[in-house]
């Protein structure tokens, strides 16, 4: 009995020491022989990811792991890359703080994208709804059968290929729709079609869903349907900014200009409307945020991010929001043309990439919903044909 006793003392104590033992590492504590004795040293954790996974992580230069792995690395500042054989380098310095996890989370950009076309009629004046799932166009180079108004539906697409994919919603029968006006109503289901003659001009509300036969003449109700558009626009303004924390609330209505905030509503892209400090709303300062320093002495005029979360700001540079640009739907980059070069940036301003050089339609760069392409507008430098959109892979 004693020795049962024993034996049963003995395995608790050993379970009890592994889970002490678990949990400090757990909280970054490693063994340190320094000075001729051990000593538990309180370390951090740097987890690091990477889409596509399996790039090479480098801390201060040395190879330490691949991606999707977690580094113990003593408190302090390190430079961090990963690289993966046919994409370009992410880099960041990160701050190491003892028992918090720190993150180092790159979205690697392939070095020759792959282009795959999405139309192959033409495609004008090409419009993506409030939402970012569906792009609306125009085509002109066929019968009047179908030529008109087509929708591209970004989370619906076909496995094999992407061409013949769109829905013709309406078509020239009807009215010259392949020569209108279109543009989206607040929620994403109705595009207003506008036909200017020379004489007249008639306006339709079309529902993007099903084909319109015959289509929704609103030209004598269009300012009832315009009021409308604006009540719902409104609205959805109204509820993104009281979804906000209200002191944060209070310092967009005093120090904002929005131009778009993220899809996820956690961070938004904006223009100072006065010179000011920023006040710290979360105290105390959160542990394990991005290393990047920050700029809460904000100047008139000035393009920023704020992070409504982490309750950081950041600088961006304005010259890349003169032409196109818009949020990644990764809620964590920026899309944007200059130079006639197409670029994805990081909210805070870092690892700035060429995403496509090639010739492209500068107006018209459009995210996809799952953050894994971007579509442009492009004839491939074919000035004989009519420019068709083509999806840039970023996989």
């Amino acid at each position: 009995m004693n020795k049962q006793l024993f034996i049963s003392i003995a395995i608790f104590l050993c379970i009890a020491l592994a889970t002490v033992l678990v949990v400090l590492y757990g909280k970054g504590y490693r063994p340190d022989f320094g000075q001729g004795k051990v000593d538990l040293a309180t370390n951090g954790l740097l987890v690091t990811t990477s889409i596509p996974d399996g790039g090479s992580v480098y801390v201060n230069g040395k190879l330490k792991t691949a991606t999707d792995n977690t580094i113990s690395l003593n408190p302090g500042s390190y430079d961090v890359k990963i690289q993966k054989e046919g994409y370009f380098t992410w880099e960041k310095k990160v701050n190491i703080t003892a028992s918090v996890v720190s993150r180092a989370d790159a979205l690697l950009i392939p070095n020759a994208p792959k282009l795959e076309s999405i139309t192959d009629s033409g495609a004008q004046s090409p419009i993506i709804d409030p939402t970012l799932t569906k792009i609306a166009f125009l085509v002109s180079s066929q019968s009047a059968a179908t030529n008109g108004i087509y929708v591209f539906d970004m989370k619906n697409t076909p496995l094999l290929t992407l061409q013949s994919a769109s829905s013709l919603i309406v078509n020239d029968s009807f009215d010259i729709f392949s020569q209108s006006n279109i543009s989206w109503s607040p929620d994403g289901k109705d595009i207003m079609a506008t036909i200017s003659g020379q004489t007249i001009s008639n306006t339709y509300l079309l529902d993007t869903d099903q084909p319109n036969n015959p289509p929704n003449n609103v030209t004598n109700t269009l300012l009832a349907v315009s009021q409308d558009w604006n009540v719902q626009k409104t609205a959805k303004d109204k509820a993104a900014l009281g979804s906000l924390p209200s002191k944060v609330r209070k310092m967009v209505l005093q120090n904002f200009d929005v131009m778009a905030y993220s899809p996820d509503q956690n961070k938004i892209l904006y223009t100072a409307s006065e010179s000011a400090n920023l006040p710290i709303i979360i105290k105390p300062r959160l542990f394990g945020v991005d290393s990047t320093p920050e700029q809460r002495s904000i100047q008139k005029g000035g393009i920023y991010v704020y992070d409504v979360k982490e309750d950081r700001n950041y600088q961006m540079d304005a010259g890349n929001f003169k032409a196109a640009y818009s949020w990644f739907t990764d809620n964590r980059h920026l899309i944007f043309v200059r130079n006639k070069e197409l670029h994805i940036v990081e909210y805070d301003a870092l690892n700035d990439t060429i995403v496509y050089a090639g010739p492209f339609i500068e107006n018209y760069v459009f995210p996809w919903p799952d953050a894994t392409k971007i579509v442009v507008l492009t004839n491939l430098g074919n000035r004989n044909i009519t420019p068709n959109l083509y999806t840039i892979s970023l996989k």
